[in-house]
């Protein structure tokens, strides 16, 4: 019994000096290697744990551990609600990210992909196998995916912490998270055998938003040199339900009062006119995150141009659509794209209606002439409200955001994805369905075609990490977007496919209106 205990203390020692270990901000940690080469470490702590009086602040770096951490389970998603109670296994401590680095020991240094998931700021995580980053590592890069506030913890700015603040300024705790993730990749990265000096920041839906906006904030200037979004903008109108938060420029202006939560009932609610909480920041800070969850189900901008997202004279000193209107984003090359049919509405025509003439005003006529009921529905686009709806949320805003981006002299790339899941075909290309193919995590339902254009996009995506541009080898051209062809490339079923003008009618419309908004 003895030699065997020896014997198996002896394997499990030799089978830790084997694994992967590496020297991070906080201490050494300890990963596991892939079967095909590499290796991967999750659950890396990028941050203090933003709990008790760190609740609402600014992420700290990391305190250091002694011993080796292991690094070979994923970290807890971030508190986010499900079914309208606390999300099992999130936490508030949950600041981490993982690292995928496609050859171990490192012989060169490579482009990093940090991915930002969705989930409206109010939900999802990067803990999760859907998000395995092994696939596009093996095409040459090492990708880092990230874990960040959300709901209430991450977008809830009030007064009272303005009040607190050091920079004046609350909210957006969920993007300072994503910058201090940055920042650690920036300081970090090199030991997996990544470019500090060649990042790229990708996300899809709040994720896309995130990375948008970051394009725009003083406080991330630097730490990455490429954006590539799925389906997010800095400037979107919202869908018919929510007009009452109509706001251009992807964000609400926090001024006097607060980003708001639906129903507030535990957490005092805060007025527009400033007025204090009921309830003590203490207070407020020592509730349990269940007890706070229970209160604020979904920010009331989530699914407008917000996300959550307030323009607080820090993190973002303007409106985001206003600095890229003006020509002032970050000078990085920008690759942007949409679903061909993202959402289906629930509206009713009355509602559909209205909520065009409350958006385009006296362009309205316009408006219904190009989106009549009574046509018959689009194969690919669907009926005229599904149009409108996906035309004024993420088409047309895509083509929005490159044009202003395209005018300064930066590169920019468009697509729309058009392939629909399998047995899903009546739907079309609905949000999201773009992130299997993205990230080579096709099921078993999945076809040849399907595991062809997922090659394709991973081609393009990774090339235009490496470069600037997702040209490249073996693939159809993807025209570079300019404000006059508008060219693009289309993943239709038969593959990718290069198109220019990309529903111009409507979208030169939206851009009209996006003009008369912003000069009232």
């Amino acid at each position: 019994m003895r030699r065997l205990l020896s014997f198996l203390l002896l394997a499990l020692a030799a089978s830790a000096a084997d694994s992967p270990t590496v020297t991070v901000t906080g201490g050494p940690i300890r990963g596991g290697l892939l079967e095909k080469g590499g290796a991967v470490f999750k659950g890396i702590p990028f941050a203090q744990p933003p709990v008790g009086d760190l609740r609402w602040r600014e992420p700290l770096p990391v305190k250091p551990w002694t011993g080796v951490r292991e690094a070979t389970t994923f970290g807890a998603p971030c508190a986010q609600n499900a079914n309208g109670r606390m999300l099992e296994a999130s936490k508030e401590d949950c600041l981490f990210l993982n690292v995928w680095a496609p050859e171990w020991p490192a012989k060169s240094r490579k482009p990093v992909m940090l991915w930002v998931h969705g989930g409206g700021n109010y939900g999802g995580t990067a803990s999760s196998n859907n998000f395995d980053g092994e696939s596009l590592a093996r095409h040459g890069v090492v990708l880092v995916s990230v874990n960040y506030r959300l709901t209430v913890f991450g977008f809830f700015a009030h007064p009272e912490l303005t009040k607190e603040s050091p920079h004046h300024a609350s909210g957006n705790y969920g993007l300072l998270d994503q910058i201090a993730a940055l920042k650690w990749v920036h300081e970090n990265i090199a030991r997996f055998g990544g470019d500090p000096g060649n990042v790229t920041v990708f996300g899809q839906s709040a994720g896309a938003v995130d990375v948008d906006v970051l394009m725009t904030s003083p406080l991330a200037k630097g730490l990455f040199q490429k954006v590539i979004a799925e389906s997010g903008t800095v400037t979107r109108n919202p869908d018919p339900g929510t007009l009452s938060m109509t706001a251009l420029g992807g964000v609400m202006h926090v001024k006097t009062g607060p980003v708001t939560y639906s129903d507030a009932a535990g957490l005092a609610e805060a007025e527009q006119n400033g007025e204090k909480l009921g309830t003590s920041l203490h207070d407020l800070r020592a509730l349990p995150a269940a007890d706070l969850l229970k209160a604020v189900a979904v920010p009331q901008a989530s699914i407008g141009p917000a996300n959550g997202v307030a323009v607080d004279g820090h993190v973002f000193p303007k409106p985001p659509a206003e600095v890229f209107a003006t020509g002032k984003e970050q000078r990085v090359p920008l690759l942007v794209g949409n679903n061909s049919r993202e959402r289906t509405p629930r509206t009713t025509p009355e509602e559909v209606t209205k909520a065009i003439e409350a958006m385009y005003g006296s362009l309205a006529p316009k408006a219904f002439a190009l989106y009549p009921p009574a046509q018959p529905p689009d194969p690919l686009y669907g009926a005229a409200d599904a149009q409108w709806v996906v035309d004024s949320m993420y088409r047309c805003p895509v083509v929005a955001q490159l044009v202003w981006h395209a005018a300064a002299g930066n590169p920019a790339f468009e697509y729309q994805f058009d392939r629909a899941a399998p047995g899903r075909e009546a739907l079309g290309a609905v949000h999201g369905a773009e992130v299997p193919y993205v990230f080579g995590s096709l099921g078993s339902q999945y076809g040849a075609a399907d595991h062809d254009l997922s090659a394709a996009i991973q081609q393009y995506w990774t090339n235009f990490a490496k470069t600037g541009n997702p040209n490249g080898a073996g693939l159809p051209q993807w025209p570079r977007f300019d404000a006059s062809a508008r060219g693009y490339i289309e993943f239709t079923d038969n593959g990718p496919q290069a198109r220019e003008g990309l529903r111009r009618p409507y979208c030169d419309l939206y851009i009209e209106n996006v003009k008369r908004l912003m000069a009232h």
